[in-house]
């Protein structure tokens, strides 16, 4: 005879999910706060430091570098500690190293908490988007999107903290001191909140499909990693997408004639319709299917930025780079998804490598455009945006057609 009511249980469960569903989106926001608290003050880290522009350049590019170098341990670290622990308290650590950045006296200090806090914010994506399929799961319907989004509203929130700081004058350690100690406290409440147990125990039995890639038919194991591959591809042009608005958006804009305070519009568009596509993503997904959604992305990007390109006008201009951000809202989410859900694999595997690669785009992005714009102009540059749009369009072809809680048996081999 059972001793508890199913319906209190059922109540039960949808308390424990709607709080841990509230605790990952805290962790999202606070992710997405603390290193957009740092980016006003570079001007000022630049001054006291005495640094070139190429120095600053060279000690912020520390960030991604430890992204890279640290970010494929994520997946064992992940199964070995959990992620609701990788992505708790591997915030802290970034708040940790984002504070610090702001007090080193060098240039080697500077870089060097860059590259801790990069390292340590590769490991917590990965925490945080695991254990936000995990509360997927339960819901059984896409909820990851508006995770995003809340990263989405945590940077522009810790953009306007950090520029109301310098414009108050407040001194660095004040600052990002009470910066790491406000989302550090956040996270680690958040951590009470997140889902007990195996990061599987919302996932079906283990099956065939699940076991290690190596026990898998050659020819399956193939079909695995080069779905993983081409995942890690689409997530990559969708952040060489959002890198475009944000490292050239202002400066072609003034190129062709915007202010100062118009130059900035075309970064704030990318950035305002991608959130208001991933507040609409996870309804869009599960009626359509991630296939359907992320091609249908791609061609906006397509046709948004391609006319914005070849007809050049700053009102074109930030529509463009408004619907590139519309167009690729829920790409990443998608593709970290499915790696998740590829079989033949360790769990967390595949989202750790499709995180990978999606930092050595944004590391490589600019450099890119860079290199075009200075051979020709910044103009032929941009193209890489609507080609990158022809990948994502190809490339959708590997997501599941069907919706969420269908894709784990769209992957199967």
């Amino acid at each position: 005879m059972t001793s508890q009511n199913p319906v209190a249980e059922a109540h039960s469960d949808r308390a424990v999910d709607r709080r841990a569903r509230v605790a990952v989106a805290l962790v999202f926001g606070t992710n997405g706060a603390v290193f957009a608290n740092l980016l006003p003050r570079y001007p000022q880290i630049k001054d006291a430091l005495g640094l070139s522009n190429a120095e600053l350049g060279t000690a912020v590019a520390a960030f991604p570098l430890g992204a890279l170098l640290a970010g494929l341990t994520a997946s064992t670290l992940v199964r070995r500690y959990g992620s609701a622990r990788v992505a708790s308290f591997g915030m802290v650590v970034v708040a940790l190293g984002i504070f610090l950045a702001g007090l080193a006296p060098s240039w080697l200090l500077l870089a060097s908490a860059m590259f801790v806090a990069g390292a340590a914010d590769a490991v917590v994506d990965v925490g945080q988007n695991a254990h936000a399929l995990r509360v997927q799961r339960r819901y059984g319907r896409s909820i990851l999107n508006s995770f995003h989004a809340v990263w989405s509203i945590g940077a522009v929130l810790g953009g306007a903290m950090g520029s109301a700081a310098a414009g108050l004058g407040l001194p660095l350690p004040w600052h990002l001191g009470g910066s790491a100690v406000l989302f550090g406290i956040v996270a680690l409440v958040a951590f009470r909140f997140l889902l007990p147990g195996p990061e599987d125990a919302e996932r079906e039995p283990a099956d065939e499909a699940a076991r290690p890639v190596l026990a898998l038919r050659s020819r399956d194991a193939r079909r695995t990693l080069l779905v993983l591959g081409a995942l890690g591809v689409i997530a990559s042009c969708g952040a060489l997408v959002e890198d475009a608005g944000a490292s050239w958006g202002a400066i072609y804009l003034n190129g062709l004639g915007a202010g100062a305070a118009v130059a900035g519009l075309g970064f704030v568009a990318l950035q305002g319709l991608e959130f208001v596509g991933r507040l609409l993503g996870d309804r869009l997904v599960d009626r359509f299917g991630q296939r359907a959604v992320a091609r249908s992305g791609g061609i906006i990007v397509l046709v948004g930025m391609g006319l914005a390109l070849a007809f050049p006008t700053i009102p074109g201009t930030i529509v463009g780079f408004g619907l590139s951000g519309l167009g690729v809202a829920t790409l990443i989410p998608a593709a970290m998804h499915a790696a998740d859900e590829l079989p033949g694999l360790p769990r967390g595997t595949g989202l750790t490598i499709v995180s990978w690669l999606l930092r050595l785009g944004f590391l490589l992005s600019p450099p890119i455009v860079g290199l075009v714009a200075d051979a020709t102009s910044l103009r032929l540059g941009l193209v890489v945006v609507p080609l990158a749009a022809v990948v994502i369009v190809v490339g959708a072809a590997v997501l599941p057609r069907g919706s969420t809680a269908d894709a784990a048996a769209t992957l199967r081999p």
